[in-house]
């Protein structure tokens, strides 16, 4: 069964292994390095347990059922090389307060090609009705005190940095509670190499 939170408890980086028949999916853009790691650091400052566990990423598809694999990976692969690259600029700071505990990184640039993955991917095998509206953006504070939440908030209001965008990553939520990457697909591109890096 799938987890009942668009948050992952933990992410494992593995590729082999069967093809799930039903199970429940996710597509993340990663963040690049070293700004990935800037980002855990601060994260783990403000008090947040998912900091180490959490790689910093976009969320462009959060935890969705699936019920046909094959149909649901050629789906993912054929939004993925319908997309060219795009450049991500993050500036400052916003929150989901009162309605989420969260504190996130604001999409500047890239916002809008966030937005239309995101409709291409929740669309299909993926269709399914959300409870809040798709808003992209990089979380740095999660279910962490009030006063780490004012804390991120303050200290990266001015945080900028940018990034370009050229691939995103599949997941499958397993039943440990962790988030296994089944492909990385490149944008603009055939999925072959990434088929036979899965086994």
């Amino acid at each position: 069964m799938c987890a009942p939170t668009g948050q992952p408890h933990g992410v494992v980086t593995a590729l082999a292994g069967p093809r799930p028949s039903g199970s429940c999916v996710g597509v993340t853009i990663p963040i690049p390095e070293p700004l990935a790691g800037d980002l855990e650091s601060w994260r783990g400052s403000f008090g947040d347990p998912m900091a180490a566990v959490v790689p910093p990423h976009i969320t462009l598809i959060t935890t969705t059922p699936a019920t046909d694999w094959d149909e649901t990976i050629d789906h993912v692969r054929s939004v993925a090389r319908r997309q060219r690259p795009f450049t991500v600029r993050l500036v400052g700071t916003g929150s989901f307060r009162p309605v989420s505990p969260v504190v996130f990184l604001n999409l500047e640039e890239g916002f809008d090609e966030c937005v239309a993955l995101h409709t291409q991917l929740q669309a299909g095998p993926l269709d399914r009705d959300l409870e809040f509206p798709f808003h992209p953006h990089v979380t740095v504070a999660h279910d962490v005190s009030e006063a780490g939440l004012d804390a991120a908030v303050e200290v990266l209001q001015a945080f900028e940095a940018s990034f370009e965008v050229r691939s995103m990553g599949l997941y499958e939520h397993v039943p440990s509670g962790l988030w296994k990457l089944r492909e990385e697909l490149h944008f603009g591109e055939d999925a072959d190499s990434s088929e036979a890096a899965a086994g």
